[in-house]
């Protein structure tokens, strides 16, 4: 009998092992992976500023891999003419096939608002685009951008109202990232050939540096080991979470003012063949 308490003690710190809840100050939970000396991280660990100047961008990554995670930052974006550059915050494997969730922010001339892209990625291939104005400015303070990954559905999240959801249909033959683990990062980036209007609105260096600002990175996740598996039989609120139809019905109702393009309704792209998704019910 003991033999068995002490075999149930091992495995429930082995399962809790698994669950990272990751907050507070952000350097504890991220590293500067490029950039020299363009990132930097101030006010005690808990802010983090990256730079974009003309011989470079910067990054930062997640010191952990993980298998399903909600993850959120609070960023606040670059300020002005932005127009050309791009900051980041994704989840990505490695390799040729890798899997890939994003929020990018495109950068805009003064007066114009920042585009928010979203994109999911399986096995390399993405196409996956919907894009969204704000409803507010977000670079006059902080707001929380949030991915929710799990076995059932990705959620996008803004302060926490949800602009998208992508479910897990690959029981229909649509693709879905489910089994290669992944790290959050973020960058900011020159990508004045296609950022602003298509890449009509170059960078304006006279301006740069360019600044992003990031507090409050959370991670609620299951962080992979070598050799081992993440905590997909752990019971955490987020691992099952599907939004109701009534949240269903007030993300369509935000999408009808905010969204700018989604790819579902891209014709022009796909002919009449659109992908398998795109047919399919959210709930």
């Amino acid at each position: 009998m003991a033999q068995v308490h002490l075999t149930m003690f091992l495995a429930s710190i082995l399962a809790i092992s698994l669950i990272a809840a990751a907050s507070g100050a952000i350097q504890d939970s991220v590293k500067i992976s490029w950039g020299e000396d363009r990132a930097e991280i101030s006010e005690n660990g808990e802010l983090l500023t990256l730079k974009l100047d003309q011989g470079s961008g910067s990054g930062f990554q997640s010191n952990d891999e993980y298998l399903f995670a909600e993850v959120s930052i609070s960023l606040k974006l670059v300020a002005g003419n932005s127009a050309g550059t791009v900051t980041a915050f994704y989840l990505s494997s490695i390799g040729d096939e890798h899997d890939e969730i994003d929020f990018e922010f495109l950068g805009n001339a003064s007066g114009s608002p920042y585009t928010v892209h979203t994109n999911v990625f399986d096995k390399g291939v993405g196409n996956r685009e919907q894009q969204f104005y704000l409803w507010f400015d977000p670079t006059m303070d902080f707001h929380t951008y949030t991915i929710l990954w799990n076995k059932k559905n990705i959620i996008f999240s803004v302060d926490g109202t949800v602009i998208r959801v992508y479910k897990n249909n690959a029981a229909k033959g649509a693709g879905y990232p489910s089994d290669q683990p992944m790290r959050v990062y973020s960058s900011l980036w020159n990508a004045e050939d296609w950022a602003t209007q298509g890449g009509k609105v170059k960078t304006d260096w006279s301006k740069a540096p360019f600044r992003a600002f990031y507090r409050n990175y959370i991670a609620n996740a299951c962080v992979w080991s070598a050799g081992g598996t993440a905590c997909s039989s752990v019971p955490t609120s987020w691992m099952d979470y599907e939004i109701t139809s009534q949240e269903v019905s007030k993300m369509k109702e935000l999408q009808k003012t905010y969204m700018v393009y989604n790819y579902c309704e891209d014709k022009n792209r796909f002919g009449q063949t659109m992908p398998v998704e795109c047919g399919l019910a959210l709930n």
